[in-house]
C-alpha cells in the first residue's frame, strides 16, 4: 500500500535562522533575547509581595518597544529523584535517608523568558501563512541597525527592572544555552524532545487529524484565547483554602493552578503581543462607531459597542495599555490512558480559577510551532484577544518549587508539596548573604509535634559535617543517636552522662588532657567551687573571692610542678587544708577575712567518704575537649539542690572550653527543656553570655521548648534567647490557635510568617509519613518544611520506650552491633506493612 501522507523534515521547516551575539534570529529576521527566570519558592509569597511583583513585570514591559512580544515558558516535568549513595563518606543514616527517596516522583520546574521583535505585518499574520505552512521560505533582510539596537537596548532596561526588583532573577541565556554544544542540550533541542535534561533525542513528530505525536508522547492542547472563556475578575493572586485557617491567608498566583499546582508534564506558554497603543484604541473606536450605526439591525450590535466604549474609557481614565494575550496549557503523555486523565485535571484546574476548559485539538501544530524559542512572531494572530497589560500579567504564573542552598553545608529536608529532598543551609549561607547575624536557634514545638525528630535530624547531620556537638536533654531523646556513635566509634565518641543510683554521673573538672589552664578554665574552676561553697542568696565578700582565686592558680601551679599528683577536687581539697592554710597562716589571715574552716566543712561532702565524693572525683579522665557529640541527660537529677547546679556548671564549662579552644571548628550546644531548670539555678547569666558571645567562635547554641510560658517567666533567658536567635523553629501550632497572637507577638512574627506557620501539617499527603517544620531566618526568609525520615532514622530517634527496648535487645543479641540490628529491625517493620 502506498503511503500517501505528506512527509517533511524538520530542517526544510525549520523557522530558525542563526544565533549570532547570543540573539536567535529567524528566517523572517524576527531577533529573539532568551532568559532563564528564577521565581519566588512556592508558600513564602505574600498578596503584597505578589503585586509588587505584578508591578514590576509591569513596570519592565512597558520599557519594550511597538510589536514586540513576550513568551513566558514554564515548563513542569516529572521526573524520578536518583539519590547519591556512591559517596564514600556517607555515612549509613545518610544513606538509609537516599535509599528511602529512591526513585520519589516529583515535578521540576523551568521557566524561560523569550523577548521578540518583529513587525507590524508578522504581529497581525494567522495560522494559514506561518512558517509550518508555507512550502518554502525566502530569507527577508534584517531590521536596519538602529532597530535592533533600540530592541537590544530596551530589553537591557527590562532586565534591570526585573533583577533590581529582589524577587525575580533573569539570567541571559548565551548562544551555547541556545544551541548546545557536543555534551548538553540547547533550549531548542530541548523543547522539540520535550525534556529538560542535558541529553536528549529527537523524536518523528507526527501531525495527525485531531492529534499530535512526538515520539511516542501524545499531546493534548487547552487555550485561553477567547473573552468568553475567562473569569469576570482577574486578580494578582488567590487565597489557597487548603492552607488557610480562619486566623490566616495562604496565598498563591491566580494561575498557579496552571503551573505548579497541576502535576503532570505540562508547559505552561504565557503570550502578551505589544501593538501600537494608539493604533489599537483608534480600531476601537472605530468599531464602536460601526456597531452604534448597525445597533438598529440588531440589539447585540449596541451591546458590544457598549463593552468598546466601557474598553476605550478605561484606557483613557487609567492610562492602561492595550494589549493581546494568549495563554496555553501543552500537556503530554505516552498512555492514552493517562492522557484521558490529564485532560481531566487540566481541565478541573482552569476550573478552579473560573476559566472555561477550552480542549483545543485543531490548532495544536500551529500553537506549538509558535511556541519554538525564537519563532513567537508566529503566532496566529486569531487565538489571540484583547486586554490590558495589567490583566495580561495575572495569568503569569508567579512561583516554583522549593529549591536547594548553593552551599556545602547543611541539612537534608523534603519539600512539603512534592516529598524531593532538598539541601537547606540555615546557618553560613544566610549569614554570608546578611539574613541573619549570628547562627543560635530557638526551636518551640508542642509534645507531639515531632520536635525530637526533628532535632535528632539536624544535630546528626551537623555531626556527620564535622561539627562537635554538646546536648543538654531531660527525655533521654538522643539516646539512640548517641548510642550509633559510641559504638560505631568503638567508644572514642557519642559519651551520654545520666544519673542512676548505680552508676552516679562523675566528673573531673581539674583534669585536662593537654594540662593547659587557660582564664576561661579557671574561672569555671573557681565558679564551680562558689557554687559548692556559697547556697543561694549569700553573698561572697572582695577577700574571700581574692582567697579562693589565690587557692585555685596556686593549686593548678603545684599539679603542674609535681607530676606526682593526681588532679582531682580531693587533691585540691587536701591542698586547701594543708598548704593553702599554711600560706594563710603566714600572711596572719584573719577569720573574717577568710573562714577557712568554714570553707572545708561546707566542701567535706565532696571529699572521699563524703555523700557526694563520686561527684567531682571521676578516675576516667575524660577529656571532653576531644569528644565531638556528648549527650548529658538530666532528667533524674534536674530537682536536686545539689548535684543539678554542679552539674550545669561543668557542662557550661566545656562548651566555653570548645568554643574558646576549637579555633575554626563547628561547635553547637542544644539545650533541650534543661534550660528551664538552668535558669532557676542562677545560670541565667550563663546562658546571656553564651547567647552573645557564640557567634564569634564558629558556634551556635540552640534551645527547645514546648510551652511559650516557660519563656515569659524568666525574663533574662526571654530577651536573651529571643533576640539572641535569628533562626527561629516551630513546629505544629494547632494547640496554640487561640492564643497565637502572644507567640507572634514574643516572636516578632510578621502576618506572612504568621500564615505560613498555622498552615504546618493542614494539608498532609497521607500516603507519605512526616511532619512539618517552619524555619524563618532574621524575618527575611521563611519557609515550611517536611521532615521525612527513613524507617532506620526512625529506629534510631525514636523515643518511644517499647522501640528503644526493641533495639537495644537486638544489639545485645548481635553482639553490639547496632548498625545491623537497625537494619533487620527496619526490614521486619517493612515486610510487616
Amino acid at each position: 500500500m502506498r503511503n500517501i501522507l505528506k512527509a517533511t523534515t524538520l530542517e526544510n521547516k525549520f523557522p530558525l535562522l542563526a544565533v549570532e551575539h547570543n540573539c536567535i534570529i529567524s528566517k523572517d529576521a524576527d531577533i529573539t533575547i532568551a532568559f532563564r527566570v528564577e521565581l519566588p519558592e512556592l508558600f513564602t509569597v505574600t498578596s503584597s509581595e505578589y503585586e509588587a511583583i505584578h508591578a514590576t513585570w509591569l513596570k519592565a514591559i512597558k520599557v519594550l518597544p511597538n510589536y514586540s512580544v513576550l513568551l513566558k515558558q514554564d515548563w513542569f516535568i516529572k521526573e524520578d529523584y536518583t539519590p547519591d549513595i556512591q559517596k564514600d563518606d556517607l555515612s549509613f543514616l545518610s544513606r538509609s535517608f537516599e535509599r528511602h527517596f529512591n526513585e520519589r516522583p516529583y515535578l521540576n520546574h523551568t521557566c524561560y523568558l523569550f523577548l521578540t521583535k518583529t513587525t507590524k505585518e508578522r504581529m497581525r499574520q494567522q495560522s494559514n501563512f506561518n512558517t509550518l505552512c508555507r512550502g518554502f521560505i525566502v530569507p527577508k533582510e534584517m531590521q536596519d541597525r538602529e532597530t535592533a539596537a533600540r530592541f537590544i537596548e530596551a530589553v537591557g532596561q527590562f532586565e534591570r527592572i526585573i533583577n533590581d526588583s529582589g524577587f525575580i532573577s533573569l539570567t541571559r541565556l548565551m548562544a551555547d544555552d541556545i544551541i548546545g554544544t557536543e555534551g548538553k542540550a540547547g533550549i531548542v533541542e530541548k523543547y522539540f524532545s520535550l525534556s529538560q535534561s542535558d541529553n536528549t533525542h529527537l523524536s518523528d513528530i507526527e501531525l495527525g487529524a485531531g492529534e499530535m505525536k512526538i515520539g511516542d508522547n501524545y499531546l493534548c492542547l487547552h487555550t485561553l484565547s477567547d473573552l468568553d472563556d475567562l473569569p469576570n475578575t482577574v486578580s494578582t493572586d488567590k487565597r489557597y483554602e487548603r492552607l488557610s485557617t480562619d486566623r490566616s491567608d495562604c496565598q498563591l498566583s491566580f494561575a498557579a493552578p496552571m503551573g505548579i499546582l497541576l502535576s503532570c508534564n505540562h508547559i505552561y506558554n504565557q503570550f502578551v503581543f505589544i501593538d501600537d497603543h494608539g493604533e489599537n484604541l483608534k480600531r476601537f473606536e472605530k468599531q464602536a462607531r460601526n456597531m452604534h450605526s448597525l445597533s438598529k439591525y440588531s440589539r447585540s450590535n449596541q451591546i458590544n459597542k457598549e463593552w468598546a466604549e466601557l474598553y476605550l474609557n478605561e484606557a483613557h481614565s487609567y492610562g492602561l495599555i492595550s494589549v493581546r494575550c494568549h495563554c496555553n496549557i501543552i500537556s503530554w503523555s505516552d498512555d492514552l490512558g493517562e492522557l484521558r486523565q490529564i485532560k481531566n485535571d487540566v481541565g478541573s484546574q482552569l476550573a478552579f480559577i473560573e476559566c472555561v476548559p477550552r480542549h483545543n485539538t485543531v490548532d495544536l501544530p500551529a500553537l506549538f510551532w509558535a511556541g519554538i524559542p525564537g519563532n513567537q512572531a508566529d503566532f496566529p494572530a486569531e487565538e489571540s484577544f484583547y486586554t490590558f497589560l495589567n490583566h495580561a500579567i495575572c495569568f503569569f504564573s508567579e512561583e516554583t518549587n522549593y529549591k536547594s542552598s548553593l552551599s556545602p553545608f547543611g541539612i537534608r529536608m523534603v519539600d512539603r508539596l512534592t516529598g524531593r529532598p532538598i539541601h537547606l543551609d540555615i546557618s553560613d549561607l544566610p549569614m554570608r548573604k546578611g539574613i541573619i547575624t549570628n547562627r543560635n536557634k530557638f526551636i518551640l514545638g508542642p509534645s507531639g509535634s515531632g520536635k525530637s525528630f526533628f532535632t535528632n535530624h539536624m544535630i546528626r547531620q551537623y555531626y556527620e559535617q564535622g561539627t562537635h556537638v554538646l546536648l543538654v536533654d531531660t527525655g533521654n531523646s538522643y539516646q539512640g543517636l548517641c548510642e550509633l556513635i559510641h559504638r560505631k566509634t568503638g567508644g572514642k565518641d557519642g559519651v551520654y552522662f545520666t544519673y542512676t543510683e548505680d552508676n552516679p554521673i562523675s566528673f573531673n573538672p581539674f583534669y585536662t588532657e593537654d594540662g593547659i589552664f587557660d582564664i576561661e578554665k579557671r574561672e569555671s574552676i573557681k565558679t564551680l567551687i562558689l557554687t559548692l561553697w556559697k547556697r543561694d542568696g549569700e553573698r561572697t565578700s572582695g577577700a574571700e573571692d581574692v582567697a579562693l582565686s589565690n587557692a585555685v592558680t596556686l593549686f593548678i601551679n603545684k599539679i603542674k610542678s609535681d607530676k606526682s599528683i593526681i588532679p582531682s577536687f580531693n587533691s585540691f581539697y587536701e591542698f586547701i587544708k594543708n598548704d593553702f592554710r599554711e600560706i594563710l597562716d603566714k600572711k596572719n589571715n584573719r577569720e573574717k577575712d577568710f573562714d577557712i574552716e568554714n570553707f572545708l566543712f561546707v566542701l567535706e561532702p565532696y571529699y572521699k567518704g563524703g555523700e557526694y565524693d563520686f561527684l567531682l572525683n571521676s578516675d576516667k579522665q575524660l577529656d571532653l575537649l576531644s569528644k565531638r557529640f556528648i549527650v548529658f541527660e538530666l532528667d533524674n537529677i534536674k530537682d536536686h539542690k545539689i548535684l543539678f547546679p554542679v552539674v550545669t556548671i561543668i557542662i557550661m564549662e566545656a562548651f566555653i572550653n570548645k568554643m574558646r579552644r576549637l579555633k575554626g571548628i563547628r561547635k553547637v550546644i542544644l539545650i533541650e527543656e534543661a534550660w528551664k531548670a538552668i535558669a532557676k539555678e542562677g545560670m541565667a547569666e550563663y546562658l546571656k553570655y553564651l547567647f552573645k558571645t557564640v557567634r564569634k567562635f564558629f558556634g551556635e547554641a540552640v534551645v527547645v521548648t514546648q510551652e511559650i510560658e516557660d519563656i515569659i517567666s524568666s525574663p533574662i533567658v526571654k530577651e536573651t534567647i529571643i533576640n539572641n536567635s535569628d533562626c527561629k523553629i516551630l513546629l505544629d501550632q494547632r494547640k496554640f490557635m487561640n492564643k497565637f497572637d502572644a507567640i507572634q507577638s514574643l516572636l516578632g512574627l510578621t502576618e506572612k510568617e504568621k500564615a505560613q506557620v498555622l498552615s504546618i501539617n493542614m494539608s498532609n499527603n497521607p500516603n507519605r509519613k512526616y511532619k512539618e517544620v517552619w524555619i524563618g531566618l532574621g524575618g527575611v526568609q521563611s519557609a515550611v518544611y517536611a521532615t521525612e525520615v527513613s524507617l532506620e532514622e526512625y529506629l534510631t530517634y525514636s523515643t518511644e520506650e517499647t522501640e528503644k527496648l526493641e533495639l537495644f535487645r537486638l544489639v545485645e543479641k548481635l553482639g553490639g552491633n547496632i548498625e545491623l540490628a537497625i537494619k533487620q529491625l527496619a526490614e521486619e517493620k517493612r515486610n510487616s506493612y
